[in-house]
């Protein structure tokens, strides 16, 4: 077979043009990863200000006009008054001091819904120019479904505080979190998914342990999200003892014993503190592991950031601890949680690797 210049440099042309869509694509998820960050933000700012319940009904398309007159606003305002929290917190709110809960919601709702599109609408266009790589298609369209399910969990969460509640269920703010950082770690995953890397992927092991960090990251969160929830952080704020001991008493006065495991403010925030020490520990064990076995690489650098990231961030939650919560410190310990989370992620893809290049693929088969 005669080898001509045109067919060695076929290769070439189709590396050039799939690392220019994968550049495009990447850096579309970057972006859609960033309104996300923003979002989980804006929803823990909601949660704090005690603002997640002062739009009592779920309208996806109606729901983006707010109200644009005085009558608008107070046929709103009139809908919160029949939920208990107005009755039995806030029974003397304004109508002006409504407004400002009304437009955390609003803004948090509004975020939510241009994510949707930011996600459709380019992925829509990728996919018909041929910008996508067979392998990506699925993954991208399940983010989307993803994202279609959350919106349904957000009012979910929102409906268990309309009535018999003046708060939403621990159990569904947890899980509405809980999914975002699903989201969020998917996202992460495709994007370094297609990201160019310099060395060669880590060994199994080492990828396995950097992926069952990412899952201790989400857990870790969940059970934030839990006390988050009961506002546990608003007890025992001493450290490192809690109610005066390493491991204090009375941890299973509810019956059944489990439901003390959600329930109980003082047993949730024991195994919130408890789990965080365990993140550390395996953090810097995986650290020094792959420090070990792949010394001066890029994996092993990486896998001492993620240290210093959960150190500053267990710092933070001990700072929300002593200080009850203020939403300035709360918030910036939510933020940092989702950074050890996305650089976790961004760990553990880049120990295995980019995904093959389409080129290659069709080489190989």
């Amino acid at each position: 077979m005669t080898v001509t210049a045109d067919t060695a440099a076929a290769p070439l042309a189709a590396r050039d043009r799939d690392m220019k869509n994968r550049g495009l694509v990447r850096g579309w998820l970057y972006l859609v990863l960033l309104v996300l960050v923003a979002l989980v933000m804006v929803g823990g700012a909601t949660r704090m200000t005690g603002s997640g319940l002062s739009i009592t009904e779920w309208q996806p398309i109606h729901g983006v006009i707010p109200p644009l007159n005085p009558v608008e606003w107070q046929e709103e305002f009139e809908k919160y008054q029949q939920i208990p929290q107005f009755s039995e917190l806030n029974s003397d709110m304004t109508l002006g001091e409504f407004k400002g809960i009304f437009w955390w919601e609003w803004s948090h709702r509004l975020l939510a819904r241009g994510v949707g599109f930011l996600v459709a609408i380019p992925l829509l266009f990728f996919w018909l120019t041929g910008r996508l790589e067979k392998g990506v298609k699925p993954k991208l369209a399940g983010i989307l479904l993803l994202g279609a399910l959350q919106g349904a969990i957000g009012w979910w969460m929102v409906a268990s505080g309309l009535a018999g509640r003046v708060s939403v269920s621990q159990y569904r703010l947890a899980t509405h979190l809980t999914m975002a950082s699903i989201i969020i770690v998917a996202i992460t995953a495709v994007a370094r998914g297609l990201a160019i890397y310099t060395e060669r992927p880590a060994a199994r092991g080492i990828q396995r342990f950097a992926g069952i960090l990412v899952v201790m990251v989400l857990v870790q969160i969940y059970l934030g999200a839990l006390v988050a929830g009961l506002h546990a952080g608003l007890t025992y704020n001493t450290w490192p003892l809690m109610d005066g001991a390493i491991i204090p008493g009375n941890l299973f006065t509810i019956d059944p014993a489990w439901r003390n495991l959600f329930e109980n403010p003082k047993t949730v925030q024991f195994i919130h503190r408890m789990f965080a020490y365990t993140v550390l520990a395996v953090t810097l064990w995986h650290a020094i592991a792959t420090s070990m076995s792949t010394p001066g690489t890029t994996h092993a650098r990486r896998a001492w950031v993620l240290v210093l990231l959960v150190l500053a961030q267990a710092t933070l939650g001990i700072a929300t601890l002593l200080m009850q919560a203020p939403i300035d410190v709360a918030l910036t310990h939510q933020f940092m949680a989702i950074m050890v989370l996305i650089f976790a992620t961004a760990h553990w893809r880049g120990t295995k690797g980019a995904y093959p290049l389409p080129h290659e693929v069709e080489l190989r088969d």
